[in-house]
């Protein structure tokens, strides 16, 4: 099992959401995050200055089997990519194991198929 954790553009976060819906990725994790980038230029909007080192981003978290890990990387760079700097970072790391809570149940049949 792999743990994918992948950070987008905020204004991607819909379009990959639904990508990764209609892959059969129906269990995933988001929420929004700060981080602090390579660009650090100020701009000027009516009057004021506003810095834009600090980014806006979503980081989603996905756990799934050896076999979906490529074909969720895939979406996910598809969807998410513009060419632009600051397209964000897919990161994966190995799952030792997965439990429910409501079973008791462990290991990877845990995790659902893809339909």
């Amino acid at each position: 099992m792999k743990k994918i954790e992948a950070i987008i553009r905020k204004t991607k976060f819909e379009e990959v959401k639904e990508a990764l819906l209609g892959a059969d990725i129906n269990w995933f994790e988001y929420h929004d995050v700060h981080g602090i980038g390579q660009s650090r230029q100020e701009r000027i909007y009516r009057g004021v200055q506003y810095s834009t080192d600090v980014i806006e981003r979503v980081a989603l978290s996905i756990v799934c089997r050896d076999q979906f890990v490529q074909p969720t990387i895939d979406v996910i760079i598809k969807v998410a990519q513009t060419g632009e700097i600051g397209d964000g970072r897919i990161f994966v790391s190995d799952v030792i194991d997965t439990y429910s809570i409501r079973t008791g149940e462990h290991g990877d049949t845990v995790l659902r198929d893809k339909k």
